[in-house]
Order: structure tokens, then C-alpha cells, then sequence
């Protein structure tokens, strides 16, 4: 089949929210940057040779024919599996606020539970394009919850519950257009709840942020603070926003606030209209993701697309609701936006496999 353009529209989208991503993680972290690294340009600079690096990626991954990922599924899945572990290694697994996420030297650190994401696209996209398969109890439901039970257990084990979460969501999304048995999956999803509230009920921290969620001013300068610091920045930016650079919340009030709560600086600083086009740009991604699906000459390119897809699409739904106080704090990152140099990378690989999908569509 001759290979078409790329779908220009979910790339203009794509670089439209990187450079905004880079802007905004200048703009939220340069106050921090220079009090605590003496250099307002740390995170920028960074962020930029990471951007560079997954932009590199990501047009080589456009330019490479899909269907060779066939034959690397299995394997780097396994090598996924082999970070997990190797992380949660002492003295290995690079130990960051109590959290053990990251593989690496000095500054340069990588995540493998961004990785586990790409790689379980891929080996899913792989077992669940064989209609057959699909239609058994074994391969169609068990065996992939099994592997995506070891995966996430894991990366909850980090503790990561917030990647787990956005995991296990993008998974669910695969199953459901794979076509798995309905009521299963029902069964499953309804299974799924309760586990997801015994893991909240069993680590104190994640009681005491579920606690928060419902009533942060009960302690609001402890396990609420976080919230009511993001509502406050998001409230103060009113309509147009305070102006870009000029956000007061940055200034050590709002924590993470270059990394998983950017969207509140966003708010503050760019008002409803600056979110609402940010949201507008994921909600092109998200539609032109699933039309590269829908136009994909085969199940597996339909699946990887939808996979693909659901991995940003997710992850930046889990983002905005925790930012905006309409769920708990998970500690997921703002895909292409947030600080982030593990994210990124794989976040723009993913756009690349997606885009080499756009390529092999099989109508205008």
C-alpha cells in the first residue's frame, strides 16, 4: 500500500503543546531555579535538550514502518520489567521524597514506569490482534490482566499510584475496542474500584490525601495545603489570566508547581481561556488519534493507535481532575507540559509511532 502524508493535524497539535510545555516549564520554575540552583534557565534547559532528544524520536519513529515493532514486543516488554525491578533495588533505584521511580546518575534520571506505558501499548496492541484470541477467557481477559497486574504492582510498589492508575486506563480503553467479551470486562472494571480504595485505605499518606480531596481546609496547611494552593492559583487568574511570567504562586506557595500541577500556573497566569485552549489542543490529539485508529489498514495499527492515543488522552484527564480538586492527588504528570524529562521522551515516541500509523491510513 503507498504510504500517505503524515496526519498533519495531530502533528500541529503535538508541537503546538510542546512548545507550550517548554514555555510554561520556564515560566513556573524559573523563581524556583534561581533560589535553589542559581540559574533561572535550569529546568528550561533541560527540558529543552529532552524535547530535542524525543523530537529526534519521534520523526524517526514516523519515517519507520509500524509493523517492524512486531517483532520488539515481547523483548521490550521483558527489558520494562527488568527496570521495574532493578528500581525498587536500594541503592540501585534512585531514592526522590520517598519515592523510589528513578534509574540514573546525578541529574540525569530516568523513569521506567513511563517506559512500562509505551511497551505495554505495543505488547497489547500485538496478543489482541488476533480476533480469536480475543474471544477466549484466557487470552481476551486473564492473561493480560495478569501482565498488567505485575506491571502496575510494581510501580505501585515505588510507590507510583498515579501511573498505575493511568496504566491501567489506557489497557481498559484497549480491551474495550479489542472487543473482548463485555461483560467480562464490566466484571472487571467493577472489581477494580474496591481494589483502588483497599490501596488508598492501606498507606496512610494516600488516607490522608483521599481525606484532603473531601475536605482540604480541614487541614489546610498540611494534607490540604497542595489542594487549596492549586484552587487558589487557578481562581486568581480569572478570565485572561495575571499574565504569562507574572504568577504569584510560584513563588515556594504552590508545590510542584513545574511538574504535576503546571496546569494551575497555567490557570493563573493565562486564565480560563489559556486552559480552555490547552484542553482544546489535547481534545484535537485525542480525536485525531482515534481517527488514525478508525483509518488504520489493520487490527494491530487500529490498536496501537488506540492505545497510543489513550496513553496522552488518560494521563492528562488523571492531571487536570487532581489540579482542578475533582480527585485525589496522584502525582501524574501533564503530558508534553509538565517538567519531565522521562514523560516527554515517551510521550513524543508514542506520537511518532501514531504518526507512522497516519501514514498507512487507508482513506483521506
Amino acid at each position: 500500500m503507498p504510504k500517505r502524508a503524515m496526519d498533519h493535524t495531530l502533528l500541529t497539535a503535538v508541537l503546538t503543546l510542546l512548545g507550550f510545555g517548554v514555555i510554561m516549564v520556564f515560566s513556573a520554575s524559573s523563581v524556583e531555579a534561581s533560589v535553589v540552583n542559581n540559574n533561572p534557565y535550569y529546568y528550561l534547559e533541560r527540558q529543552l535538550i529532552w524535547a530535542g532528544m524525543g523530537l529526534f524520536l519521534m520523526l524517526a519513529l514516523a519515517r519507520i514502518d509500524y509493523h517492524v515493532l512486531l517483532r520488539f514486543a515481547e523483548p521490550i516488554a521483558w527489558a520494562t520489567f527488568a527496570l521495574l525491578v532493578l528500581v525498587l533495588v536500594p541503592h540501585v533505584g534512585k531514592d526522590i521524597n520517598g519515592a523510589r521511580r528513578w534509574l540514573g546518575f546525578g541529574s540525569l534520571l530516568f523513569q521506567p514506569s513511563e517506559m512500562a506505558k509505551f511497551s505495554l501499548v505495543l505488547l497489547f496492541a500485538k496478543r489482541l490482534a488476533t480476533e480469536k484470541k480475543i474471544r477466549s477467557f484466557y487470552h481476551g481477559i486473564l492473561l493480560p490482566l495478569l501482565i498488567l497486574s505485575v506491571m502496575a504492582g510494581l510501580i505501585i510498589k515505588e510507590p507510583d499510584l498515579g501511573t498505575a492508575l493511568a496504566l491501567t486506563g489506557t489497557v481498559m480503553a484497549m480491551l474495550f475496542i479489542a472487543g473482548v467479551n463485555g461483560l467480562q470486562l464490566g466484571a472487571v472494571i467493577a472489581a477494580f474500584i474496591p481494589a483502588v480504595g483497599v490501596l488508598i485505605a492501606i498507606a496512610p499518606y494516600r488516607m490522608q490525601r483521599f481525606l484532603a480531596f473531601l475536605d482540604p481546609k480541614k487541614d489546610p496547611l498540611g494534607s490540604g495545603y497542595h489542594i487549596i494552593q492549586s484552587l487558589y492559583a487557578l481562581g486568581s487568574g480569572g478570565l485572561f489570566g495575571v499574565g504569562l511570567g507574572q504568577g504569584a504562586l510560584k513563588y515556594f506557595y504552590l508545590p510542584e508547581q513545574h511538574t504535576d500541577f503546571i496546569f494551575a500556573i497555567v490557570g493563573e497566569e493565562l486564565g480560563l481561556i489559556g486552559a480552555a485552549v490547552l484542553i482544546a489542543l489535547f481534545f484535537v490529539l485525542t480525536l485525531r488519534g482515534l481517527r488514525v485508529a478508525m483509518l488504520a489498514p489493520d487490527r494491530f495499527g487500529a490498536l496501537l493507535a488506540t492505545g497510543l492515543t489513550a496513553m496522552v488522552a488518560v494521563q492528562a484527564l488523571l492531571n487536570i481532575a487532581v489540579v482542578t480538586a475533582s480527585m485525589p492527588i496522584t502525582g501524574v504528570p501533564l503530558p508534553f507540559i509538565s517538567y519531565g524529562g522521562s514523560s516527554l521522551l515517551f510521550a513524543l515516541a508514542g506520537i511518532g509511532v501514531l504518526l507512522n500509523v497516519s501514514r498507512h491510513r487507508v482513506s483521506a
